[in-house]
């Protein structure tokens, strides 16, 4: 029995097309360090990548540590070791070794333990954590105008609870039958809008053999798949969604490429008009929104490697280099509006590291930076999320652009998970 091989191709007649597409393939185009190329490449083939285990350092990517520390060994696959003044506001929720952690302050909990979880986000209310876990089931698909037998490795859309109560639910699988033959298609990144009732992801459902992976809606209550009409650059697709905090408006990365470089872009969806418009130029990825929807934290990238930055909301104009060692990436913004967390790479090792800022906006300094966990070897190719209570947040003006609060958009279809 062979490894699956994922469909790509926007025609039936090459579901197991050889173009790379995935949420990451933007980036593997580009002239980065091996820091992203290695995340991407794993993302690429759908594996999950925990550094803990291994992994490559990047152009850089012992950067702001002279004193050199790649030969560190990682914490174990279940330790996560947090820093003993790792002091913040909330909790923050990432992966390690196929596992979701919590971590608020310098305690550290894990959630799941299936070891093949990723992706997680936090319910806009903090109770729920969602997640994406993979299973392996025997699938059969053509191939060359043969039915051949396939261990896939299915996406499914989960949620558990934060206090660790209950067990896990699976709200969605990707698993895909067609004329009696069993495939998958891809879901990724999945976010909860603000209001509680639409989740933002990319996939190639509900048939792959069409589509690439590109941005959908899902409505779990009427278990309907909403797809907006934005342009993409086939095969490479989208990625990051990223909802601003009202829920009006919706952040997300179209992949492209110049030439042999990538050149991912941040976009803006409008909910209301229903229409796209570019907020950056060719270069950033992995949007998070401020709390009051002015500005924006994204990863910039070069041929260098990877940089965490603040940007202008409405015209992508760049305000404030957050980090500068070419070793950063998969920025979140505090709720509260007064930090950064991103990932970083030493040698083999991811950590998280924050910025705490300084000043008011648009004119920030970075107070200080500091680890919050240390050698743990989280998975880097699962962005963190923060969540911290509405009775713990500081009051925030309103976004600055105005736009209606439910997504829609012009071509939609109903899927059975």
């Amino acid at each position: 029995m062979s490894r699956q091989v994922r469909p790509k191709s926007r025609g039936v007649g090459d579901p197991f097309g050889t173009m790379p597409v995935s949420s990451w393939v933007a980036p593997v185009l580009s002239g980065l360090g091996l820091v992203v190329v290695l995340l991407v490449t794993i993302s690429l083939l759908g594996v999950d990548l925990s550094f803990g285990t291994g992994g490559t350092a990047g152009a850089g990517g012992n950067a702001g540590n002279p004193g050199g520390t790649t030969n560190r060994t990682p914490a174990p696959s279940n330790v996560v070791l947090p820093e003993p003044e790792a002091a913040f506001e909330g909790s923050i929720v990432y992966a390690k070794a196929g596992n979701i952690w919590i971590q608020t302050g310098d305690a550290v909990r894990q959630l799941t333990s299936s070891g093949t979880d990723s992706m997680p986000s936090w319910s806009p209310d903090g109770t729920t954590v969602y997640y994406i876990q993979t299973t392996e089931e025997p699938g059969l698909w053509p191939s060359q105008g043969n039915d051949r037998r396939y261990l896939m490795t299915i996406p499914n859309l989960m949620s558990v609870a934060a206090d660790g109560t209950g067990k896990p639910e699976r709200l969605r699988t990707g698993k895909f039958r067609k004329k009696g033959k069993t495939w998958f298609y891809w879901m990724r990144q999945p976010v909860m809008s603000p209001d509680g009732k639409t989740f933002a992801l990319v996939s190639d459902g509900p048939d792959p053999t069409k589509s690439d992976v590109i941005l959908q809606f899902w409505d779990p209550a009427k278990n309907k798949t909403t797809i907006p009409k934005v342009s993409e650059v086939p095969p490479l697709g989208h990625q990051d969604p990223a909802w601003r905090p009202d829920g009006k408006v919706l952040l997300y990365v179209r992949n492209g490429r110049e030439g042999a470089k990538g050149a991912p872009i941040i976009y803006r969806w409008d909910v209301v008009k229903k229409t796209s418009a570019a907020v950056t130029g060719p270069g950033y990825l992995e949007p998070s929104f401020s709390p009051d929807g002015r500005y924006i934290t994204a990863t910039r990238i070069d041929a260098f490697g990877s940089d965490i930055v603040i940007l202008d909301a409405n015209g992508g104009r760049e305000l404030l280099r957050v980090t500068k060692d070419d070793a950063s990436w998969a920025p979140v913004w505090s709720p509260a509006g007064d930090a950064i967390a991103f990932f970083h790479i030493d040698g083999q090792i991811v950590d998280l590291r924050m910025a705490v800022l300084d000043g008011a906006a648009p004119n920030w300094t970075i107070k200080e930076t500091k680890a919050l966990t240390t050698v743990s070897g989280l998975d880097g190719s699962s962005r963190p999320d923060w969540f911290i209570p509405a009775d713990q947040l500081p009051a925030t003006p309103p976004p600055s652009v105005p736009a209606s609060a439910v997504p829609s958009a012009s071509s939609s279809s109903s899927v059975a998970p």
